[in-house]
Protein backbone atom coordinates (compact mmCIF):
# COMPACT_ATOMS: atom_id res chain seq x y z
CA UNK A 1 0.00 0.00 0.00
CA UNK A 2 1.27 3.47 -0.88
CA UNK A 3 1.26 5.85 1.69
CA UNK A 4 1.33 9.86 1.29
CA UNK A 5 3.01 12.10 3.61
CA UNK A 6 0.62 15.59 3.21
CA UNK A 7 -2.49 16.21 5.27
CA UNK A 8 -5.06 15.22 2.18
CA UNK A 9 -2.91 11.62 1.71
CA UNK A 10 -2.38 10.85 5.30
CA UNK A 11 -6.75 11.72 5.64
CA UNK A 12 -7.75 9.30 2.80
CA UNK A 13 -5.30 6.57 4.30
CA UNK A 14 -7.29 7.10 7.35
CA UNK A 15 -10.79 7.35 5.35
CA UNK A 16 -9.75 4.45 3.58
CA UNK A 17 -8.55 2.34 6.72
CA UNK A 18 -11.91 3.05 8.52
CA UNK A 19 -13.76 2.00 5.56
CA UNK A 20 -12.23 -1.40 5.42
CA UNK A 21 -12.53 -1.76 9.07
CA UNK A 22 -16.13 -1.46 8.40
CA UNK A 23 -16.45 -3.38 5.65
CA UNK A 24 -14.61 -5.98 7.90
CA UNK A 25 -17.13 -5.93 10.51
CA UNK A 26 -20.21 -6.46 8.80
CA UNK A 27 -18.08 -9.79 7.13
CA UNK A 28 -17.21 -10.92 10.15
CA UNK A 29 -20.30 -10.06 11.97
CA UNK A 30 -23.15 -12.52 10.40
CA UNK A 31 -20.20 -14.86 10.96
CA UNK A 32 -19.69 -14.60 15.02
CA UNK A 33 -23.23 -13.76 15.51
CA UNK A 34 -24.32 -17.67 14.21
CA UNK A 35 -21.84 -19.00 15.92
CA UNK A 36 -22.53 -17.20 19.20
CA UNK A 37 -26.18 -18.03 19.10
CA UNK A 38 -25.80 -22.02 18.64
CA UNK A 39 -23.33 -22.24 21.54
CA UNK A 40 -25.17 -19.88 23.91
CA UNK A 41 -27.62 -21.14 26.70
CA UNK A 42 -31.09 -22.11 24.54
CA UNK A 43 -33.25 -19.74 26.87
CA UNK A 44 -30.89 -16.81 25.80
CA UNK A 45 -30.77 -17.84 22.11
CA UNK A 46 -34.81 -18.24 22.24
CA UNK A 47 -34.95 -14.81 23.53
CA UNK A 48 -33.19 -13.29 20.99
CA UNK A 49 -30.69 -12.40 23.86
CA UNK A 50 -27.27 -12.77 22.02
CA UNK A 51 -26.50 -10.19 20.03
CA UNK A 52 -22.59 -10.53 19.54
CA UNK A 53 -20.74 -12.60 22.27
CA UNK A 54 -22.71 -16.01 23.68
CA UNK A 55 -25.15 -15.90 26.60
CA UNK A 56 -24.03 -18.64 28.80
CA UNK A 57 -22.84 -21.92 27.11
CA UNK A 58 -23.95 -24.65 25.69
CA UNK A 59 -23.56 -27.79 23.37
CA UNK A 60 -26.71 -29.35 22.81
CA UNK A 61 -27.34 -28.28 19.17
CA UNK A 62 -24.67 -29.83 18.00
CA UNK A 63 -24.90 -32.42 19.93
CA UNK A 64 -28.64 -33.00 18.63
CA UNK A 65 -27.07 -32.34 14.61
CA UNK A 66 -24.25 -35.17 15.22
CA UNK A 67 -26.58 -37.79 16.86
CA UNK A 68 -28.78 -37.29 13.71
CA UNK A 69 -27.95 -40.09 10.78
CA UNK A 70 -29.74 -37.79 8.06
CA UNK A 71 -26.80 -35.11 8.75
CA UNK A 72 -24.11 -37.70 8.70
CA UNK A 73 -25.62 -39.43 5.51
CA UNK A 74 -26.20 -35.54 3.83
CA UNK A 75 -22.31 -34.67 4.93
CA UNK A 76 -20.76 -38.00 3.31
CA UNK A 77 -23.28 -36.75 -0.06
CA UNK A 78 -21.72 -33.71 -0.45
CA UNK A 79 -18.16 -34.45 0.33
CA UNK A 80 -18.84 -37.22 -2.50
CA UNK A 81 -19.94 -34.43 -4.76
CA UNK A 82 -17.36 -31.70 -3.33
CA UNK A 83 -14.26 -34.07 -4.26
CA UNK A 84 -15.62 -36.45 -7.32
CA UNK A 85 -17.46 -33.42 -8.89
CA UNK A 86 -14.53 -31.19 -8.36
CA UNK A 87 -11.85 -33.45 -10.03
CA UNK A 88 -13.84 -34.15 -12.64
CA UNK A 89 -14.68 -30.53 -13.60
CA UNK A 90 -11.01 -29.77 -13.36
CA UNK A 91 -9.91 -32.55 -15.39
CA UNK A 92 -12.64 -31.18 -18.33
CA UNK A 93 -11.88 -28.03 -17.79
CA UNK A 94 -7.75 -28.44 -18.87
CA UNK A 95 -8.66 -30.77 -21.29
CA UNK A 96 -10.59 -28.38 -23.18
CA UNK A 97 -8.91 -25.33 -22.12
CA UNK A 98 -5.39 -26.08 -23.14
CA UNK A 99 -6.35 -26.91 -27.20
CA UNK A 100 -7.90 -23.95 -27.21
CA UNK A 101 -5.46 -22.19 -26.26
CA UNK A 102 -3.27 -22.92 -29.02
CA UNK A 103 -2.99 -20.98 -31.86
CA UNK A 104 -2.65 -23.95 -34.13
CA UNK A 105 -5.66 -25.86 -33.25
CA UNK A 106 -7.61 -25.87 -36.53
CA UNK A 107 -11.22 -26.04 -34.79
CA UNK A 108 -10.48 -23.01 -32.27
CA UNK A 109 -12.53 -20.15 -33.36
CA UNK A 110 -15.93 -22.85 -33.68
CA UNK A 111 -15.57 -24.82 -30.43
CA UNK A 112 -14.97 -21.39 -28.62
CA UNK A 113 -17.88 -19.87 -30.09
CA UNK A 114 -20.09 -22.62 -29.60
CA UNK A 115 -19.28 -23.08 -25.91
CA UNK A 116 -19.51 -19.08 -25.28
CA UNK A 117 -22.93 -19.16 -27.33
CA UNK A 118 -24.07 -21.54 -24.03
CA UNK A 119 -23.50 -18.52 -21.76
CA UNK A 120 -25.63 -16.52 -23.42
CA UNK A 121 -28.91 -19.01 -24.65
CA UNK A 122 -29.14 -21.91 -21.88
CA UNK A 123 -31.57 -25.26 -22.76
CA UNK A 124 -33.78 -23.89 -20.12
CA UNK A 125 -35.05 -26.31 -17.05
CA UNK A 126 -37.74 -28.41 -18.50
CA UNK A 127 -36.00 -29.42 -21.47
CA UNK A 128 -32.58 -30.21 -19.16
CA UNK A 129 -34.92 -32.30 -16.62
CA UNK A 130 -35.91 -34.15 -19.75
CA UNK A 131 -33.02 -34.88 -21.29
CA UNK A 132 -31.69 -36.03 -17.65
CA UNK A 133 -34.41 -38.62 -17.46
CA UNK A 134 -33.81 -39.99 -20.81
CA UNK A 135 -30.53 -40.36 -20.64
CA UNK A 136 -30.83 -42.40 -16.92
CA UNK A 137 -29.49 -39.91 -14.48
CA UNK A 138 -32.63 -38.67 -12.87
CA UNK A 139 -32.24 -39.83 -8.96
CA UNK A 140 -28.69 -41.03 -9.20
CA UNK A 141 -25.20 -39.08 -8.31
CA UNK A 142 -23.97 -38.48 -11.91
CA UNK A 143 -26.53 -36.12 -12.21
CA UNK A 144 -25.18 -33.35 -10.23
CA UNK A 145 -21.43 -34.19 -11.82
CA UNK A 146 -22.11 -34.95 -15.15
CA UNK A 147 -24.80 -31.46 -15.94
CA UNK A 148 -22.34 -29.25 -14.74
CA UNK A 149 -18.81 -30.81 -15.98
CA UNK A 150 -17.71 -27.42 -17.43
CA UNK A 151 -17.94 -23.95 -16.91
CA UNK A 152 -17.85 -21.83 -19.96
CA UNK A 153 -16.03 -18.93 -17.42
CA UNK A 154 -14.01 -21.68 -16.21
CA UNK A 155 -12.93 -22.97 -19.33
CA UNK A 156 -12.09 -18.53 -20.99
CA UNK A 157 -9.54 -18.00 -16.99
CA UNK A 158 -8.28 -20.93 -17.67
CA UNK A 159 -7.35 -21.15 -21.36
CA UNK A 160 -6.28 -17.32 -20.54
CA UNK A 161 -3.68 -18.37 -18.58
CA UNK A 162 -2.30 -21.31 -20.49
CA UNK A 163 -1.74 -18.43 -23.49
CA UNK A 164 0.79 -17.13 -20.96
CA UNK A 165 3.13 -20.05 -20.23
CA UNK A 166 6.01 -19.76 -22.95
CA UNK A 167 5.69 -21.34 -26.71
CA UNK A 168 9.49 -21.67 -26.38
CA UNK A 169 8.78 -24.78 -23.73
CA UNK A 170 6.46 -26.36 -26.15
CA UNK A 171 8.49 -26.29 -28.62
CA UNK A 172 11.41 -27.51 -26.85
CA UNK A 173 9.68 -31.03 -25.71
CA UNK A 174 8.44 -31.32 -29.17
CA UNK A 175 12.06 -31.33 -29.88
CA UNK A 176 12.90 -33.42 -27.54
CA UNK A 177 10.35 -36.10 -29.09
CA UNK A 178 6.96 -35.63 -26.68
CA UNK A 179 3.67 -35.79 -28.16
CA UNK A 180 1.00 -33.16 -27.20
CA UNK A 181 -0.76 -35.44 -24.69
CA UNK A 182 2.79 -35.52 -23.15
CA UNK A 183 3.76 -32.22 -23.06
CA UNK A 184 -0.15 -31.38 -21.50
CA UNK A 185 0.58 -33.51 -18.54
CA UNK A 186 4.42 -32.72 -17.88
CA UNK A 187 5.14 -29.46 -18.93
CA UNK A 188 2.06 -27.37 -18.49
CA UNK A 189 0.28 -29.18 -15.84
CA UNK A 190 2.92 -28.65 -13.49
CA UNK A 191 3.54 -25.04 -14.59
CA UNK A 192 -0.15 -24.27 -13.94
CA UNK A 193 -1.23 -24.90 -10.15
CA UNK A 194 -1.39 -21.27 -9.75
CA UNK A 195 -5.16 -21.59 -12.46
CA UNK A 196 -5.66 -25.24 -10.71
CA UNK A 197 -6.28 -24.36 -7.49
CA UNK A 198 -8.48 -21.30 -8.54
CA UNK A 199 -10.84 -24.19 -10.43
CA UNK A 200 -10.29 -26.03 -7.13
CA UNK A 201 -11.72 -24.08 -4.95
CA UNK A 202 -14.17 -22.02 -7.14
CA UNK A 203 -15.33 -25.74 -8.79
CA UNK A 204 -15.36 -27.36 -5.00
CA UNK A 205 -17.40 -23.77 -3.94
CA UNK A 206 -19.96 -24.18 -5.96
CA UNK A 207 -20.74 -27.84 -4.92
CA UNK A 208 -20.69 -27.84 -1.55
CA UNK A 209 -23.28 -24.67 -1.60
CA UNK A 210 -25.28 -26.33 -4.52
CA UNK A 211 -28.58 -27.40 -3.60
CA UNK A 212 -31.70 -26.45 -6.34
CA UNK A 213 -30.16 -29.24 -8.81
CA UNK A 214 -30.26 -32.20 -5.80
CA UNK A 215 -33.59 -30.45 -5.55
CA UNK A 216 -35.08 -31.10 -9.15
CA UNK A 217 -32.74 -34.59 -9.89
CA UNK A 218 -32.90 -36.05 -6.66
CA UNK A 219 -35.82 -37.31 -4.73
CA UNK A 220 -34.02 -40.03 -2.85
CA UNK A 221 -33.03 -38.37 0.83
CA UNK A 222 -30.03 -40.87 0.68
CA UNK A 223 -28.50 -39.13 -2.19
CA UNK A 224 -29.45 -35.61 -0.85
CA UNK A 225 -26.47 -33.04 0.10
CA UNK A 226 -26.17 -31.40 3.60
CA UNK A 227 -27.32 -28.23 1.74
CA UNK A 228 -30.86 -29.33 0.76
CA UNK A 229 -30.93 -30.88 4.44
CA UNK A 230 -30.06 -27.37 4.93
CA UNK A 231 -33.04 -25.88 3.36
CA UNK A 232 -35.55 -28.31 4.42
CA UNK A 233 -34.67 -27.44 8.32
CA UNK A 234 -34.45 -23.44 7.67
CA UNK A 235 -37.34 -22.96 4.95
CA UNK A 236 -39.87 -26.03 5.90
CA UNK A 237 -38.74 -25.60 9.91
CA UNK A 238 -38.29 -29.82 9.89
CA UNK A 239 -35.91 -32.05 10.61
CA UNK A 240 -33.99 -32.71 14.17
CA UNK A 241 -36.43 -31.34 16.68
CA UNK A 242 -39.56 -32.98 15.38
CA UNK A 243 -38.35 -36.29 15.47
CA UNK A 244 -36.15 -36.65 18.75
CA UNK A 245 -37.41 -33.88 20.73
CA UNK A 246 -40.54 -33.75 23.34
CA UNK A 247 -42.72 -30.62 21.98
CA UNK A 248 -42.02 -27.93 25.16
CA UNK A 249 -38.40 -28.37 24.39
CA UNK A 250 -38.80 -28.04 21.02
CA UNK A 251 -39.15 -24.13 20.66
CA UNK A 252 -36.38 -23.89 22.88
CA UNK A 253 -33.33 -25.92 20.67
CA UNK A 254 -35.26 -25.63 16.84
CA UNK A 255 -33.53 -22.02 16.32
CA UNK A 256 -30.23 -23.20 18.07
CA UNK A 257 -30.00 -26.66 15.74
CA UNK A 258 -30.61 -24.01 12.52
CA UNK A 259 -27.65 -21.96 13.52
CA UNK A 260 -25.34 -25.46 14.37
CA UNK A 261 -26.54 -26.44 10.96
CA UNK A 262 -25.43 -23.35 9.12
CA UNK A 263 -21.71 -23.81 11.21
CA UNK A 264 -21.37 -27.20 10.54
CA UNK A 265 -22.24 -26.68 7.02
CA UNK A 266 -19.39 -23.81 6.37
CA UNK A 267 -16.56 -24.47 8.84
CA UNK A 268 -15.26 -27.02 5.51
CA UNK A 269 -14.91 -24.09 3.27
CA UNK A 270 -13.26 -21.97 6.07
CA UNK A 271 -10.74 -24.63 6.52
CA UNK A 272 -9.88 -25.21 3.10
CA UNK A 273 -9.53 -21.61 1.97
CA UNK A 274 -6.41 -20.74 3.29
CA UNK A 275 -4.50 -23.59 1.79
CA UNK A 276 -5.59 -22.70 -1.53
CA UNK A 277 -5.08 -18.60 -0.93
CA UNK A 278 -1.32 -18.22 -1.97
CA UNK A 279 -2.49 -19.85 -5.21
CA UNK A 280 -5.61 -17.86 -5.95
CA UNK A 281 -4.38 -14.28 -6.18
CA UNK A 282 -1.88 -15.40 -8.35
CA UNK A 283 -4.16 -17.29 -10.68
CA UNK A 284 -6.81 -14.68 -10.97
CA UNK A 285 -4.37 -11.73 -11.42
CA UNK A 286 -3.18 -13.56 -14.54
CA UNK A 287 -6.19 -14.41 -15.72
CA UNK A 288 -7.36 -10.79 -15.48
CA UNK A 289 -4.94 -8.86 -16.70
CA UNK A 290 -4.10 -11.35 -19.32
CA UNK A 291 -8.57 -11.58 -20.66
Amino acid sequence: MVHSNTFMGKLADAVINVFMVFVIIICLYPLVFVLSMSISDPIAAAAQEVWLFPKGFSLNAYELVFENPDIWTSYMNTIWYTVGGTAFNVIMTISLAYPLSRRNFFLRGPVTFLIVFTMLFSGGLIPTFILVNDLGLYNTRWALIILGAIGVWYVIIARTYFTTIPESLIESAKLDGANDIRIFWTVIIPLSKPIIAVLVLFYAVGHWNSYFSALIYLPDKNLQPLQLYLVKVLVENTGLADSIMPSEEKSLAIMQIKYAIIIVATLPILFVYPFLQKYFVKGVMIGAIKG
